[in-house]
């Protein structure tokens, strides 16, 4: 591979309930500090979440915000962040290079179910419905609102891929460079989930919410007692430039993007299929060049539900062998499960391993299920390890579609 066709990643931009910036998040997520906590739901009162506690007005003034969607205004943030961080002016850049690829969940679901609550109070008259809802509701508006702040002439869309979208964002910017339709893409996942009763009354009635006297204790995934899903909100958008690019400009890099793949289970349209796990991870390993016993880290998807952490476990197993020494980790424990920003999150929260040699530990193991041992399951305090020079993040959703992706240290 020559530096036109090797991928990098040079800056980062997120927010997270436990961080509004990388080092702000990696600290907490060694420190072993969750982000979840109590919020107030239509319908349905106090629920257990994971919220961001960004500034919106560092980037957005307050009439933007008004007229925008939560979602928007997590992506306008984590977008401005990833510039910034990356060094790259943007007076500089032609911006009709850039690409902007957004992984989403759901969108539209907020402001409408809002929308609805609203006129409620007015018997239904739709005069009262806001004049604001059909560009906040379009699935590009995210990625779209990005655009309009920033100034971004390129492509951008949102791709929903459910709980893997994250991942998946990153993966099309790649692929986006290496056609060479752009020059630069701002590429990961945004949610603002927690804003819709919806979700958390279907995870509800699917036995499937997560609950614990202590919300910070709710998200346990491979503890014997997990129970569900902890939803929260988020964001991560990644620089992605072509190497000769960032080497131009001295760029800082974080990690070369070296193996991702997508598959679909075509199983459930809930029920995970650990055969099509293991594939898609065979699959990345396969196009990175590289195998299962070079990879250090493996942050899992794990949500917390006793049917989809038994599933992973046993594709792991599939894919890596019983006896792997690989280190194992969860970064929901902390934040939840933040749906379309989950893979790009996961991943970067534990980039910082190429520098420290450190992996970040999965809290909230208080009785770890016998179905979900590992050798190097890193649990409840960090590891530091000899070298980490390969990290592989997975990321599976609902109407069984996976991803994973496997980023390298840097070396020239």
């Amino acid at each position: 591979m020559n530096n036109e066709t090797r991928i990098v990643i040079t800056g980062i931009g997120l927010t997270a309930p436990n961080g509004n910036n990388l080092t702000e998040f990696r600290q907490n997520l060694l420190a072993g500090k969750s982000g979840v906590g109590k919020i107030e739901t239509h319908y349905m009162g106090e629920v257990i979440a994971g919220i961001c506690h960004f500034d919106p007005l560092k980037y957005q003034k307050k009439k933007e915000v008004r007229r925008g969607t939560r979602a928007g205004s997590i992506a306008i943030y984590c977008a401005n962040e990833a510039i910034a961080d990356s060094k790259l002016a943007l007076t500089s850049v032609d911006k009709s290079r850039i690409g902007i690829y957004l992984g989403v969940t759901e969108h539209g679901n907020v402001e409408t179910e809002n929308e609805i609550y609203n006129i409620k109070q007015f018997d239904y008259n739709v005069d009262f419905w806001s004049h604001h809802h059909n560009p906040r509701t379009v699935a590009n508006n995210p990625a779209g609102e990005v655009t309009l702040n920033m100034g971004i002439t390129g492509p951008h869309y949102t791709l929903g891929a459910a709980c893997a979208a994250g991942s998946i964002g990153i993966i099309q910017g790649l692929q986006m460079l290496l056609l060479g339709e752009i020059d630069l893409a701002l590429a990961g996942g945004v949610s603002e989930t927690p804003n819709t009763f919806g979700v958390f009354a279907a995870f509800k009635n699917e036995g499937a919410l997560a609950s614990h006297p202590d919300p910070t204790k709710a998200s346990r995934p491979f503890d014997k007692n997990r129970n569900g899903i902890v939803v929260s909100e988020g964001g991560c958008i990644c620089v992605l430039e072509k190497l000769s690019a960032a080497l131009e400009r001295g760029a800082r890099i974080y990690g070369e993007i070296v193996g991702y793949a997508i598959n679909s289970d075509a199983f459930d349209f809930i029920l995970p299929n650990p055969q099509r796990q293991i594939e898609c991870m065979r699959l990345a390993l396969r196009k990175a060049g590289i195998s299962a016993g070079d990879i250090d880290v493996l942050n899992t998807h794990a949500t917390g539900t006793r049917e989809g952490d038994k599933a992973e476990c046993q594709a792991i197993r599939g894919a890596f062998g019983a006896d792997s020494d690989v280190y194992i980790n969860n970064t929901k424990s902390f934040i939840g499960h933040t749906m379309g920003a989950a893979g790009a999150l996961e991943l970067v929260g534990n980039l910082p391993s190429f520098e420290d040699n450190v992996v970040h530990q999965t809290i909230n193991i208080d009785d770890l299920d016998p179905e979900c041992t590992f050798k190097n399951l890193v649990i409840n305090e960090p590891r530091k390890v000899d070298k980490v020079n390969y990290i592989l993040d997975n990321s599976f959703g609902m109407l069984g579609i996976n991803s994973a992706l496997i980023v390298k240290r840097y070396e020239e």
